[in-house]
């Protein structure tokens, strides 16, 4: 005894055809009962009365398909991905077997071995609260989104550390990208340097509200006059910062870190990478451009709202991107600031009073600056004062060194 393999749509048509056979139902009712033509329905009728059921079988069944991987490609191929790249996206893997390994399959190939070889699982999305989706900015350079990652980037190779980046909003795509020690405002001022002399100032920057870029206390809060050094940054280079109040709120950064996370850690292990340093030069070679390619979109309109730097803006942006105390200039004309007394020189390009307030700038390089309405003040260091109440050793130590 022979038995036929049918699908139901198949049988359910076997049923019909069978009734216009015994004369049950007329052509044209079989027509409507399975949305075929009358011509096709004459043709099923004749097929079925020379061979029966398996005239209405489809002919490629239990075949091997024509566009089947070859039995040595795929053993290939799932050999490369337990060996190499077992923890890969289906999407990164496919990349990377075309990349390296000249096997040109694209991810959904890949995504069905790996599925069948356990090394993949479906994500099955989980229903989240509705959030209302917020329009991309228009123009490249009207918005920047900006944070920091902590993670273990060079996986057991290194520390963990923090990627900072800057994403366009209009276009997707990630601007500039360093690696830091952490997200501080040393870090975070020498990106931002970076990023101006390298691309101009964008129209605004959407932030977190981590405390580097924002005082969050319920005294600051009711008093607007107090910013974080970087908010004062900003403010002198005439950049707007928006704060979102939730990470949700900053979905593409977020997103594009997630991204990040599962793609550059691994291209950064087949890279042989375990510093910041040859990392950061990883990134400006090739992965940022790379990654652009595969990933941004085309902004709206065509225009960069990004503002170059002016000569007098590059000549004070290491004064602005300065962390910016206040001191007051004491009766004998000196200075504290970081427990080292300072002595202003009688040859100043500005007149300097007693209780004058004025701007102590202490630099990336480590440098301090004094500046009074504009102007910088010449200075020398005090070594250190003797305490007034010092015991008589101490005094006889010091005279007699």
């Amino acid at each position: 005894m022979t038995y036929i393999t049918m699908s139901k749509k198949e049988l359910d048509r076997y049923q019909i055809i069978s009734r216009l056979l015994r004369k049950e139902i007329n052509t044209v009712k079989a027509s409507e009962l399975l949305d075929l033509g009358l011509r096709q329905i004459k043709r099923l009728k004749k097929a079925v009365k020379l061979l029966g059921p398996k005239a209405l079988v489809h002919k490629s069944r239990g075949k091997q398909g024509n566009h089947r991987l070859p039995d040595s490609e795929h053993k290939q191929i799932i050999h490369l991905l337990k060996d190499k790249y077992a923890d890969f996206g289906p999407t990164l893997a496919s990349e990377k077997l075309r990349e390296l390994h000249d096997i040109d399959r694209d991810a959904k190939t890949i995504r069905l071995i790996m599925i069948d070889e356990g090394l993949w699982k479906p994500k099955i999305k989980k229903q989240s609260e509705h959030r209302s989706w917020r329009q991309r900015r228009a123009c490249f350079g009207e918005m920047q989104q900006f944070d920091g990652s902590y993670h273990n980037w060079f996986e057991d190779r290194a520390p963990k550390c923090c990627l900072l980046a800057a994403v366009d909003d209009a276009t997707g795509r990630i601007t500039y990208a360093r690696f830091a020690q952490n997200e501080g405002v040393i870090d975070v001022f020498t990106f931002w340097m970076g990023y101006l002399r390298h691309l101009g100032k964008p129209r605004s920057i959407y932030l977190d509200k981590f405390s580097t870029y924002k005082m969050n206390s319920k005294f600051a809060q009711e008093n607007h006059e107090l910013k974080t050094q970087f908010e004062r940054a900003l403010q002198d280079l005439h950049i707007e910062p928006i704060t979102a109040h939730s990470p949700e709120a900053k979905g593409r950064i977020e997103n594009i870190f997630g991204t990040l996370q599962d793609r550059l850690v691994k291209e950064l292990r087949l890279a042989g990478i375990s510093t910041i340093e040859e990392a950061n030069l990883f990134l400006e070679g090739k992965f940022l451009r790379e990654y652009n390619e595969k990933f941004s979109v085309l902004p709206v309109q065509p225009a960069n709202l990004h503002q170059r730097l002016t000569a007098k803006e590059q000549t004070q942006l290491p004064a602005i991107f300065s962390r910016q105390y206040t001191r007051t200039v004491q009766n004998d004309f000196t200075i504290s600031f970081n427990n080292q007394w300072y002595q202003l020189t009688d040859d100043q390009s500005v007149t300097v009073a007693k209780q004058d307030r004025i701007t102590v700038e202490e630099h990336l390089d480590g440098t301090v600056k004094f500046r009074l309405r504009g102007k910088y003040l010449n200075y020398r260091i005090i070594p250190k004062r003797i305490p007034k109440k010092a015991q008589p050793w101490v005094l006889a130590a010091v005279a007699n060194p």
